[in-house]
């Protein structure tokens, strides 16, 4: 049995993405309607689901969309953070011919699409729910790679940044009904993460993975799904990654 979330609105940033557009259709079975937060849709409403178009790591543009989102649906008691982008950069490329350091622009760009998106569409919606008194719960999608991922400094520097606000926040608003959820999916078998490593590699993290397995879409949104639903749950980061970090 789903469960039901019919009567609740909820945002989901980066919606039009591999794992946003699962979370969407999960959250729509479950009899949520859905606002998709997204630079990659035009802007509709069909079938439940408003997509605004927006770059989340413009500060205005933000602010502009989340109160958009409000004044078409009322009342929003849930935030899915599910933007984000895995960027591969080493600290010094020994084997590049010419510049071996890490850019700043790479970093600058890694932070701002997987770090600054979040806290940009959290502050929004949540100053929104403490000034209509909306009890609810902001899920952010983290990574595995918050522990650090070699090659991947500035993604797990933002990761590991998404836990720490996830905490933080919880410790915050707890008192206001308002909880903050982490769900940090392993490898996942998606276009970002064929195209980010080699099947060679790939290969081998199946290997070292307990269940010997990528993990799929389906396993994330029920991890996101488990979290809004749980009333008692919060300041907690949920691995979703067959048992590779034990």
């Amino acid at each position: 049995m789903l469960p039901d979330l019919s009567g609740r609105t909820a945002v989901v940033t980066g919606g039009a993405g591999f794992l946003g557009r699962d979370i969407v259709a999960g959250l729509r079975a479950c009899g949520c309607r859905v606002v998709v937060l997204d630079r990659a849709v035009q802007p509709s409403t069909e079938d439940g689901v408003l997509t605004i178009s927006c770059d989340l790591t413009d500060p205005a543009a933000t602010e502009a969309a989340i109160l958009a989102a409000w004044e078409q649906c009322g009342p929003i008691s849930i935030l899915v953070n599910a933007v984000g982008s895995i960027r591969n950069a080493p600290l010094v490329n020994v084997t590049a011919p010419g510049d071996r350091r890490h850019s700043l622009e790479t970093w600058r760009t890694t932070i701002d699409a997987n770090l600054t998106s979040v806290f940009l569409a959290t502050v929004n919606q949540v100053d929104r729910m403490v000034a209509s008194r909306t009890r609810g719960v902001v899920v952010n999608l983290s990574s595995v790679a918050a522990a650090g991922n070699a090659g991947q400094a500035a993604y797990s520097a933002a990761k590991a940044g998404v836990n720490a606000m996830t905490l933080a926040w919880a410790k915050e608003l707890g008192l206001l009904g308002i909880r903050f959820v982490a769900i940090a999916p392993g490898f996942i078998d998606t276009a970002s993460t064929h195209a980010a490593m080699t099947e060679t590699v790939v290969k081998d993290w199946i290997r070292k993975t307990p269940l010997r397995r990528l993990g799929k879409a389906a396993d994330v949104t029920s991890a996101v799904v488990f979290a809004i639903q749980n009333d008692h749950l919060t300041g907690k980061v949920i691995e979703i990654d067959g048992g590779l970090t034990l």
